[in-house]
């Protein structure tokens, strides 16, 4: 193919006319799958170290049940959602919420997800912005944090303080 021929094109997964439906989070809950592999692998070696008397079994027995407790220990159930997250964030904010992003992350030793949600203002351009984390086992609010947003529009022609848009003859 040469150059002339080249069409410029998305690639399958950006092209948002093939959208099927939202995406889905799976559940961390997944994560007893390996913690069971595990755990029957240090059965297993326990078995092996009796027959044969290796303490090198018995040492990966006891790695293999503390790795599998681990993975127990950290498959919380993701309660709250993505949907259901971003209305306890826009609830939270106290401002009409236009553009919002949602990022799941997780806390502590544990790993217990929370949800991240950065939040502006419906005005054009925003004049808030907002900050909420909140737990995503049982959807309470962690932390809040709102403020006047400190970008600068001005270079783009955007009056922030009437939030619209100047005229050409008024640049």
């Amino acid at each position: 193919m040469s150059e002339r021929e080249h069409i410029d094109a998305l690639p399958e997964d950006l092209d948002v006319t093939a959208f099927v439906g939202p995406s889905v989070f799976p559940n961390i809950t997944r994560r007893r799958i390996p913690g069971a592999m595990y755990a029957l692998l240090a059965v297993v070696s326990v078995g092996a170290w009796v027959v044969t008397e290796n303490a090198g079994l018995l040492l990966a027995a006891v790695i293999l049940t503390v790795v599998s407790a681990y993975h127990f220990a950290t498959a919380w159930n993701v309660a709250v959602d993505e949907t259901e997250a971003l209305l306890v964030a826009t609830r939270t904010v106290g401002f009409p919420v236009g553009h919002a992003s949602a990022q799941l992350a997780w806390r502590g030793l544990r790993s217990r997800p929370a949800w991240r949600i950065l939040l502006y203002s419906a005005d054009e351009p925003p004049s808030m912005r907002g900050l909420v984390e909140l737990d995503a086992v049982d959807g309470h609010v962690l932390g809040d944090y709102t403020e006047r947003n400190p970008e600068d529009w001005s270079r783009f022609g955007i009056d922030v303080s009437a939030g619209q848009r100047q005229s050409n003859s008024a640049r």
